[in-house]
């Protein structure tokens, strides 16, 4: 990916090296991995595996709210950090262009960069739900550290550098903000609040879609103002969209799936949505009907 010259987001917050909270008893992603399995395993959800994970760490906690002594970050972690504030700067510059075309206010959202835990409007958060959008505060949160777990634990095999795949995952939880500016995400939370549980996931499923046809579409619109894709970098975010279907994480899991209990989508649905939307940049194109949020 193309980005020599290009400028850095200023919404952003660094919050490395600062914790809520000393964890103990998790034992790192080993153990948030042996929560996932379990979990998955007893037919629970993402929804679960998230407050597991939140449980066990609870139990693990040692001592109140403190701050670490900053530490010296890594080239690579600089590098990483950069990066990122260039790819929320170029969704700042697509959006903000979209959004007027549209006689609508882009409002900034903030990047959070943290380590293991961040307090959020929404709760506490964690690394092991890896990045997230909270509506409440308008945020984007992201440990960097989940890039190179991307890249070992996800097993993806794209050829050359994965910066397009880190950018598409920066730009589907930007996806997620552009669904709170347009009404979209309170809308279909609300509606989730009022079906049972599987209708729920199904909305929650076409929430995720849409959020990957948002990345898309900022991929459209930013390769069209600074030619910034290379070879490569289309196949780089499919195989990264494919790597996170719920049926490729179900199977890799407990060898199957459970359709039912999905909240964001196939493999083959995220990576039809993301390419949909980098292909027409379509602002009105949605993945609900025209009454489902009614």
């Amino acid at each position: 990916m193309r980005l020599t010259g290009r400028r850095e987001s200023n919404n952003i917050e660094d919050r490395r090296g600062k914790s809520i909270t000393n964890i103990a008893g998790i034992g790192g992603i080993g153990g948030v991995i042996i929560i996932v399995l379990i979990t998955l395993l007893s037919g629970g959800d993402m929804g679960d595996i998230v407050n597991n994970v939140f449980q066990q760490e609870m139990q693990g906690q040692v001592e109140k709210s403190s701050e670490r002594n900053q530490k010296a970050f890594t080239e690579e972690e600089n590098k990483l950090a950069n990066f990122s504030k260039q790819i929320l700067a170029g969704t700042e510059d697509v959006w903000s262009e979209q959004f007027q075309k549209h006689g609508m206010h882009y409002k900034y959202p903030t990047l959070v960069l943290y380590t293991g835990s961040v307090e959020t409007s929404c709760g506490n958060g964690s690394a092991a739900m890896g990045p997230f959008y909270c509506s409440a505060d308008q945020k984007l949160y992201l440990d960097l550290s989940f890039f190179t777990s991307m890249r070992r634990e996800l097993g993806i095999q794209a050829k050359g550098d994965l910066d397009f795949a880190y950018a598409y995952v920066i730009a589907h939880e930007v996806g997620h903000h552009v669904e709170y500016l347009r009404g979209i995400l309170s809308k279909c939370h609300t509606k989730m609040a009022q079906v049972d549980k599987i209708n729920a996931n199904k909305l929650s499923v076409k929430l995720e879609l849409l959020a990957d046809y948002y990345a898309g579409c900022w991929a459209h619109y930013d390769n069209e103002k600074y030619q910034s894709l290379s070879d490569g970098d289309i196949e780089e975010a499919i195989d990264r969209a494919e790597k996170i279907g719920d049926n490729y994480l179900q199977e890799k899991a407990r060898g199957y799936a459970q359709p039912e209990t999905f909240t964001h989508g196939t493999s083959a649905q995220r990576a039809y949505w993301f390419k949909k939307g980098l292909e027409t940049g379509d602002w009105n194109t949605t993945t609900f009907s025209s009454d489902e949020l009614d």
